[in-house]
């Protein structure tokens, strides 16, 4: 079978541009590829066009558009992944400009699609209390049970990406002070998040038990499953659903229905900015490229919000009250009024 030049330019941008030229990370290279991937069983599905038959000039902004729909009405996706999956198509298509210009008008035509204006959710977030709760809730009379006890405790601890909390290991946490985890974030940028000192002995113990403290397991998963193998993002929400519903079954106004790893992260950034740490610290734990976007968490803390106004209201309403209320005939009072 003769190779297309749909595989050609696709194969060339996946494995050479993307990880050599624009320096994506592995993480942008999947999800990208996973983009491709539902692409293709799109066009084979909807349009009977097989991957093997695929060319370039059979792209074209419509069929762009069609499959964001697909992405939204069959598989049910929200507005943001409609818009991840846009994104990847943008960065092989700008690709192709230079690449293959041959088909010019038609790259641009589908680069102008735009993106779509997501409604915004409000953060949903854990109280300290609620926080208190959650971490009650593992049984640690079990080995699972210390270690999820030790995972949760870490995700909230240092506002860790799922992604982050999955590519842990050992030798990224330290336990000399001042204690520190190393994070590896979007487009594969470190950073330095202090641990306190109950979420290292908490940590500590977990990694003695499951010996990973000896140099030779320093580049093990801190995280895994029963095989070894380190938590995948399925499992990671898997234990959170756990205790989630467990802690809902105690006190359903202390955690929300819908709760995520994210929603952990959400928490400690709230609760930095409750205790009046300085948004810019915040951003640097949470790994925000700009501190604008650190800055929802001001916006959603209706409480802080609430205190900032208080301490700075001045009661300006009148000592008495208006002489109307005692008249009878309020046209004459309105008439003469300031007169």
């Amino acid at each position: 079978m003769k190779p297309t030049d749909f595989s050609y330019y696709l194969t060339g941008f996946l494995t050479k541009y993307l990880p050599g030229e624009a320096g994506a990370s592995n993480n942008t290279i999947e999800s990208y590829r996973d983009t491709y991937v539902l692409f293709l069983r799109f066009l084979n599905k909807e349009k009977k066009i097989g991957a093997d038959s695929l060319t370039l000039n059979m792209i074209t902004k419509s069929i762009v558009v069609e499959y964001l729909d697909w992405t939204e009405k069959v598989r049910q996706c929200s507005t943001s992944t409609r818009n991840v999956r846009l994104a990847a198509l943008h960065s092989f298509f700008k690709y192709l400009q230079y690449e293959h210009p041959d088909n010019l008008r038609e790259w641009q035509k589908i680069l102008s699609i735009p993106i779509k204006k997501a409604e915004k959710n409000t953060i949903n977030y854990l109280t300290l209390d609620g926080i208190k709760l959650l971490l009650e809730m593992p049984n640690l009379n079990t080995r699972v049970g210390r270690r999820d006890l030790a995972l949760l405790t870490t995700i909230y601890e240092t506002g860790a990406r799922v992604q982050e909390i999955i590519d842990l290991t050992p030798s990224m946490v330290r336990f000399e002070k001042p204690y520190t985890v190393k994070l590896i974030g979007k487009g594969n940028k470190a950073r330095i998040v202090p641990l306190m000192e109950p979420t290292v002995q908490i940590l500590k113990a977990y990694m003695e038990e499951q010996d990973l403290l000896r140099s030779s397991a320093n580049l093990y998963p801190l995280f895994f499953n029963k095989r070894k193998e380190k938590l995948t993002r399925a499992g990671v929400n898997y234990v959170i659903t756990k205790y989630k519903e467990l802690a809902r079954k105690e006190d359903k106004t202390l955690v929300p229905e819908v709760f995520t790893c994210h929603c952990l992260r959400h928490s400690k950034a709230m609760h930095l900015l409750q205790a009046g740490v300085n948004l810019v610290y915040i951003r640097d734990i949470l790994g925000h490229s700009s501190v604008q976007t650190t800055e929802i968490y001001a916006k959603a803390d209706s409480k802080q919000k609430r205190e900032a106004i208080e301490k700075a209201y001045i009661d300006v309403s009148p000592s008495e009250e208006p002489k109307w209320r005692e008249n009878a005939d309020l046209l004459v009072w309105l008439k003469n009024f300031n007169k």
